[in-house]
């Protein structure tokens, strides 16, 4: 039994039969979600937050897998930085774990050139040294003159190229006031003048008083400093530091404010009477909704960001 969908595995049978439960449950103490009244549109809502879920669950095994150590070398041509995240923090390399999901995040992954951005300018482009956290932080201007003088050298016209497609609007220049350099400049800053990021994390783990999701928004509002990073590269940092088991984070609501996708899909979902509603307040309907999804704002944000681009006819993410 598929319960009507294309699934690829029992795990995502059972979590099929299991959203479509709690939908139903949802629905039956809290009233009608007029987005997924057609059979149509309920089965590709479900579709997307399995699809999500499946990213979550990948994550979840890179953390606990068998790493070969040419994913932290970025002249190896299979560089991937959430990789080099996890053989980082098993190396006991905090802080470089930390500047791999930095790169993750600020050049995103190129839908044909994959990491190849990210990997170039860890590599200064075909150099011995790195611009690891410890060169970077201690030398954000030559960090910045380096990609002044190396952007175009990193473009490399002729092949494939760019940011992923979250980040297709950002820059490689050094010293503009948009461009990488000022990205990394205020990344450092942020970090702290202790330049560890345990402490900067441990700060906010303190302030929380030990609660994840205090301490997600914390760290989420804090990084607001950091030059281009919006809404969603701020929830995907955060998060991500949660997943690869970083730091104890993890989202208490889906954060609309800010968002575009996914507030248009959480409109999309409570009906017409959303349709003017603040983001701020659908945050509330959406932790209600989660509580029987069970799932992670991460998962059910993701999802509904993809979600309204085809709300009846399920359409994979492609990055």
């Amino acid at each position: 039994m598929s319960c009507g969908f294309d699934i690829v595995s029992q795990q995502d049978e059972e979590l099929a039969r299991r959203l479509a439960e709690a939908l139903t449950s949802y629905e039956a103490s809290l009233g009608r979600l007029p987005g997924i009244q057609s059979d149509a549109r309920r089965r590709s809502l479900i579709r997307q937050l399995i699809a999500s879920d499946r990213r979550n669950r990948y994550v979840n095994h890179v953390v606990h897998a068998d790493l070969s150590p040419v994913r932290l070398d970025p002249s190896s041509g299979r560089f991937d930085p959430l990789k080099a995240a996890v053989l980082c923090n098993r190396a006991g390399e905090a802080d470089e774990a930390f500047w791999m999901l930095f790169l993750f995040v600020h050049f995103g992954r190129h839908r044909v050139a994959g990491y190849r951005y990210a990997a170039d300018v860890y590599l200064r482009l075909d150099s011995r040294d790195r611009w690891s956290w410890i060169e970077v932080s201690n030398d954000v201007e030559g960090f910045r003159d380096w990609m002044d003088a190396n952007a175009q050298a990193v473009r490399a016209p002729g092949g494939p190229h760019g940011f992923g497609n979250h980040r297709k609007y950002e820059s490689l220049s050094g010293w503009s006031s948009a461009g990488t350099g000022a990205v990394v400049a205020s990344y450092v800053e942020w970090v702290g003048s202790t330049l560890t990021h345990e402490t900067n994390f441990a700060a906010a783990a303190a302030a929380a008083n030990g609660d994840p999701s205090i301490a997600f928004d914390i760290l989420f509002r804090s990084m607001s400093a950091i030059a281009r990073f919006g809404r969603l590269a701020r929830f995907d940092y955060v998060s991500m530091a949660g997943k690869l088991e970083l730091a104890n984070v993890r989202s208490g609501r889906a954060y609309l404010v800010g968002s575009t996708g996914p507030l248009k899909g959480a409109r999309l979902l409570f009906g017409p009477q959303a349709a003017h509603t603040p983001a701020a307040t659908l945050d509330e309907p959406l932790i209600e909704l989660e509580h029987y999804l069970a799932v992670g704002f991460d998962t059910i944000e993701d999802a509904l960001c993809n979600w309204e681009k085809s709300p009846a006819v399920f359409k994979p993410f492609r990055g």
